[in-house]
């Protein structure tokens, strides 16, 4: 369905952006990659290569630099112009400090990241879609875009952020046939938490043992799921969680080693 489409992914390097290049690799799209880590889509863009024979364009890429995503995005080779589906999934959090003992610096880069980033890389993409009048926007949000929970502030504002974004999308894309989707994970196995403790390896593997959380693989294959509806159905939202995790602070705890 992919072969020689051309696919977009923020945050490619890791976790749910590089599962999602596995799986339209397999499907047979030629791939924009982007990330802030070079050496991490290098290697993934090689590996592809080696198991599916995909052409991989790499953007080293902060998509917080509004100019620098205009400039990647205007500067495309001409093959790679055409992007049929673009899959916003950069994003971070920071710390789980409560709003009156909150740093800035953490709350600028989680706004910057995940609701003006996804800003840049969108108002810089869709216009060729609509031009085109084809194309799937993918916003990778989050349960916390649908509940708030204690230290959540600021990261939780930025997914309700996505969420009304996606909407918005839709809205001003009534009568093309470019498509928006929303994919909300509740728990996922990435380096999310790592990087929201700041390389704090044994606080952030704590938080994926009270249950089997999902996998970026999940994610990926619910993505593809969106990717791949017929031309007139469009998914909204999907909110998907694993299956001991009923809200963000209603859980069943199960235990890893007890799958």
């Amino acid at each position: 369905m992919f072969e020689g489409k051309i696919v977009l992914l923020t945050g490619a390097s890791a976790g749910i952006g590089q599962a999602c290049a596995e799986s339209f690799a397999a499907a047979g799209a030629h791939l924009i990659l982007a990330a802030r880590r070079l050496g991490r889509i290098e290697e993934l863009a090689a590996r592809l290569k080696k198991e599916h024979g995909t052409d991989c364009h790499l953007l080293e890429l902060d998509v917080r630099d509004r100019e620098a995503v205009n400039t990647a995005i205007e500067n495309l080779p001409t093959p790679w112009r055409e992007i049929e589906v673009l899959v916003n999934n950069a994003g971070l959090s920071r710390g789980l400090d409560k709003l009156q003992e909150g740093y800035w610096l953490d709350w600028d880069e989680m706004i910057d990241t995940n609701v003006k980033g996804l800003l840049w890389v969108s108002r810089a993409v869709m216009p060729g879609m609509v031009e085109r009048d084809r194309g799937h926007v993918i916003n990778i949000g989050s349960v916390a875009g649908h509940q708030v929970y204690p230290g959540g502030n600021v990261y939780c504002a930025t997914k309700y952020a996505v969420g009304a974004l996606t909407q918005g999308m839709r809205l001003d894309l009534v009568g093309t046939r470019v498509r928006v989707s929303s994919v909300d994970p509740g728990m996922v196995h990435t380096e999310f938490s790592e990087v929201r403790f700041r390389g704090d390896s044994e606080r952030a593997d704590g938080v994926y043992q009270a249950f089997p959380p999902l996998q970026a693989t999940d994610i990926a294959d619910t993505v593809m799921f969106c990717a791949t509806r017929p031309p007139h159905v469009n998914i909204q939202d999907i909110l998907i969680m694993p299956q001991d995790q009923a809200a963000v602070f209603s859980s069943y705890p199960r235990g890893v080693d007890k799958v």
